[in-house]
């Protein structure tokens, strides 16, 4: 069964833009679980414009499903998260003032580096999963890292899934088998979303997680939180 993990990322945009506490962050991670997520997913950045540090360290205690806490393996948030201990830490190789990921890790250029950080995570026994672009050689060089997991960034099947998601999807299911070959388990994420999920997972349904955020929140403010998310775990099933 695949598991659906929140991004909450953008909750905490609407609530920064005003400042004060609305809406709740901690409430929404309780929210989603409540109805049935299975795991939340965090992103906080340096200039912390959505997520705070504060933040993750308020929502660990709350929730009792599985905490995904990604990010640029920095300094501070490799303190972070060994402050934390999440359940699993996503390496994304984003640049400080990015505005969201746009691409994966070079698992073979990084290779050193990737290795020294997933070490260091697995001393706490956290689970290490690297993003990375639906490539089978940076499969490869994942699991030489160490890493227990890679997470597919799916923002080019999604953008070519109107046009031709058969086409769109080949690379993911080429990258897919590689990791399953490897033994390295297997996340997904970025602009998934209840048009392409069921296909997605249709073709690799031996993905362990789908992390979703931004289409989840928008359809969440037509539907509701709790209809959307039943929306999206109907497509896993």
């Amino acid at each position: 069964m695949t598991k659906l993990s929140v991004n909450i990322n953008k909750v905490a945009t609407i609530r920064n833009a005003r400042g004060g506490n609305n809406p709740d962050v901690k409430q929404v991670a309780i929210d989603c679980e409540l109805f049935g997520a299975e795991g939340i997913t965090v992103h906080p950045r340096p200039d912390e414009r959505h997520i705070r540090y504060q933040d993750v360290r308020d929502i660990k205690p709350i929730i009792t499903t599985e905490l995904n806490i990604e990010g640029n393996p920095i300094p501070s948030f490799i303190d972070l998260v060994m402050e934390v201990k999440p359940t699993q830490v996503t390496m994304v190789p984003d640049a400080e003032s990015q505005l969201t990921s746009n691409h994966g890790w070079n698992t073979k250029e990084h290779l050193s580096f990737l290795t020294e950080v997933t070490a260091k995570l697995k001393t706490q026994g956290i689970r290490t999963s690297i993003f990375v672009d639906a490539d089978e050689e940076m499969m490869e060089y994942a699991y030489k890292a160490g890493a227990d997991r890679v997470e597919l960034y799916t923002e080019p099947y999604a953008s070519g899934y109107d046009t031709n998601r058969e086409e769109a999807i080949k690379p993911f299911v080429a990258a897919a088998i590689k990791a399953r070959q490897l033994g390295l388990g297997l996340n997904a994420g970025h602009d998934l979303s209840l048009q392409n999920l069921s296909y997605y997972h249709t073709l690799i349904p031996w993905t362990n997680e789908v992390s979703i955020g931004h289409a989840l929140i928008c359809d969440a403010l037509y539907m509701g939180l709790h209809e959307t998310i039943r929306q999206y775990l109907k497509c896993l099933e």
